[in-house]
């Protein structure tokens, strides 16, 4: 249960001989939080996001003074010894904000607790991804990808899925197409609502890795949902769909598979394409893969891989994206599950 969300009372059978003190989720929040010495209380500070602490800050300033059977009811068994009542200074607020400044760092705490504003951003994280969807239906694809690059990838995919399958295409290429963005641009369009972009040139640039985010997002969609995505994008531009595609699926994905998808899949490998793959894959998938041979080939592979030398970034990157597209073959033939959970069949 989360105390600095919940709303409701408490609602916890009093200890014996004490009263209970109705407290609400925040309340408790709080009490918990001014009870604690920074060092212990900071690490919890920064697991709360901004409407948190704002909605804590709020309760605190109203506080003054609970009876220590409160605290007794938020912390059971753990604060036996609070015997004496249990005040709220009136600096309380200050302490929080303090706390806040020590896990989230003052430009965060700053905005928090000066009733700052949020930006334009944060307004769009906080609509519902419907209504974000409805207003960016009206404006340009671009803008619209402009936006969703910034989003985090779970909440842009519910963006995306509100919108209509003809709008998610051109979207999604044209967010798989992007490398930059105006810096101006998403604020103005957060705050604004404007209806188009600014001059590229007025402004100066941030970096997007609109292929990246595309493949995040359209990972969160879900296989089906994603798969007819793709179809539309492919019918306007077979080499944007196939960008995409490579994107969804990388050499690092294979550390996902289950020993008996890894097993199925090394069959299918001539073992020079794998050793060269393996040059400068990451620590965990080597060991993924070397745990699905017999602990002799593994050593085999090994002693191939460290003598290997010399050999071109570009040739490295072909061998693993041959293996990622035997492992997509193999996928589509029902033979193994690159989500590394699902039954095979």
């Amino acid at each position: 249960m989360n105390l600095a969300e919940s709303d409701g009372r408490a609602t916890r059978s009093p200890l014996p001989g004490r009263t209970t003190m109705p407290l609400t989720g925040p309340e408790k929040a709080v009490l918990m939080l001014l009870s604690l010495d920074e060092a212990a209380a900071a690490p919890i500070v920064a697991e709360l996001d901004d409407g948190e602490l704002r909605k804590l800050r709020e309760t605190a300033t109203l506080m003054r003074a609970v009876p220590a059977s409160a605290l007794d009811e938020v912390y059971g068994e753990f604060v036996e010894r609070a015997r004496e009542a249990v005040a709220v200074p009136r600096g309380g607020v200050t302490y929080l904000r303090r706390l806040a400044t020590r896990a989230l760092g003052e430009e965060r705490s700053q905005r928090i607790f000066t009733n700052a504003e949020p930006s334009g951003l944060e307004r769009i994280a906080q609509v519902e991804p419907a209504a974000v969807a409805a207003l960016m239906e009206r404006e340009h694809p671009q803008l619209t990808a402009a936006v969703l690059s910034q989003l985090e990838p779970g909440r842009a995919a519910h963006v995306l899925e509100a919108m209509s399958p003809e709008r998610q295409a051109l979207v999604v290429a044209r967010l798989a197409s992007m490398t930059q963005v105006p810096a101006g641009l998403l604020e103005g369009v957060a705050s604004a609502l404007a209806s188009e972009l600014p001059p590229a040139e007025a402004e100066a640039a941030m970096s997007v890795d609109g292929l990246g985010a595309a493949a995040k997002i359209l990972r969160k969609l879900g296989k089906e949902a994603s798969n007819a995505v793709l179809g539309r994008v492919e019918q306007d531009s077979q080499d944007m769909a196939e960008q995409i595609r490579r994107a969804l699926h990388t050499f690092d994905d294979l550390a996902s598979l289950d020993p008996r998808a890894l097993r199925v899949l090394l069959q299918e490998i001539p073992q020079e394409r794998l050793v060269l793959a393996l040059k400068i894959a990451t620590d965990e998938v080597k060991q993924k893969l070397f745990s699905a041979m017999s602990s002799r080939a593994a050593e085999l592979m090994r002693d191939d891989l460290e003598a290997l030398r010399g050999v071109r970034l570009a040739d490295v990157e072909a061998a693993q994206q041959e293996i990622v597209q035997v492992a997509l073959r193999l996928e589509s033939e029902g033979t193994i599950s690159l989500g590394g959970n699902d039954e095979l069949v």
